[in-house]
């Protein structure tokens, strides 16, 4: 959720009222309370006109919602059971709702990550990263910072490879986890770890820890570091950076290249571009984008990942700060 959303929903709470705020919460992620909890209590003189249009925008989204697809697991399960029978239905329930069974582990959730290192710090590495895929991503970030160079990037490399959870796993995990995390002989093979999770926890992480992390992965397999790289700042994530991040880049940039690579690019991200350049300039990579024509998805992508390297390469420098990175601002 965008800094401007949770502003956004922390005054509609304040607005609705002790109990109906009390029911929402209920419905809410340990990561989600604690950022909206800290939003309600920065809140500080906010005028009726921002109540007003926050309170339209949410009558305006509510009503273009229905009540389809709400508890939705509990009808699957029911439809299922009911059409093929317990057994039949148990595996495909499974592989459709991604291993439910294992909901005691958000007991962790709601731990400080300090602590939740603190736990698994001793256990064996494959055990701990089965246990962070679990955890919301910037949580599992966390708890890698409480632990040594080496237990990281052992556990990093694990999650990347790791293409599912095994019932056996999941039973050393249970025991591990004592009462958190309940389940057993039903649990089935859970879709997670892999190297998107594995960049997406990288993400969180402020750039020398990424660095030992991404080198350490390197001496193993090259291959397996640069895709882990490639998901963990996509193009369109240059919507993120500030703008004397995008002029700087801009300045290494060709401008045949930036006009193949803006193909395809959501407009937020095309306005961002001429936002940081001349009038001129944006004016005449508008006529060259419009006279382009149809570009083959690959060679977007090519130019792309080209445009990317040197983002890599300006922040690697110290040059532009990746945002989602675990650092610190620059004060001048």
């Amino acid at each position: 959720m965008s800094q401007d959303g949770l502003q956004k929903s922390a005054i509609l709470l304040m607005s609705l009222g002790e109990e109906e705020a009390v029911e929402v919460f209920k419905y809410l992620g340990p990561r989600e309370v604690q950022k909206l909890g800290t939003a309600m209590a920065a809140l500080a003189n906010v005028t009726r006109d921002q109540v007003e249009e926050v309170l339209s925008e949410f009558r305006d989204k509510a009503e273009e919602k229905t009540t389809l697809g709400m508890a939705s697991d509990d009808y699957i399960r029911k439809v299922l059971t009911k059409a093929l029978g317990n057994d039949k239905a148990a595996n495909l329930i499974d592989r459709i709702l991604h291993g439910g069974d294992t909901s005691g582990i958000e007991g962790l959730k709601w731990m400080d990550s300090g602590s939740v290192a603190e736990l698994i710090k001793s256990e064996h590495p494959q055990i701990i990263a089965t246990i962070l895929v679990h955890l919301d991503r910037d949580q599992a970030s966390e708890v890698l910072g409480f632990f040594p160079e080496r237990l990281r990037n052992d556990v990093i490399l694990r999650i990347a490879t790791l293409e599912g959870v095994q019932p056996a796993a999941l039973r050393e995990l249970n025991d591990v986890l004592t009462k958190l995390l309940t389940g057993g002989d039903k649990l089935k093979k859970s879709a997670m770890g892999g190297v998107r999770t594995a960049a997406e926890i990288l993400n969180f992480m402020g750039a020398s820890e990424e660095g030992t992390v991404i080198s350490a992965i390197k001496d193993y397999d090259p291959d397996l570091a640069q895709r882990i790289q490639d998901e963990m700042f996509v193009f369109e994530n240059l919507l993120d950076l500030d703008d004397r991040s995008i002029q700087l880049l801009l300045r290494e940039v060709q401008s045949e290249s930036l006009i193949v690579a803006l193909k395809g690019t959501s407009p937020e991200l095309r306005e961002k571009i001429f936002k940081n350049m001349s009038q001129r300039a944006a004016e005449m990579l508008r006529d060259d984008l419009e006279a382009k024509g149809a570009v083959r998805l690959s060679e977007v992508e090519a130019e792309q990942k080209e445009i990317l390297k040197i983002v890599r390469r300006l922040a690697e420098g110290g040059q532009i700060i990746l945002a989602g990175k675990g650092e610190e601002g620059l004060v001048e």
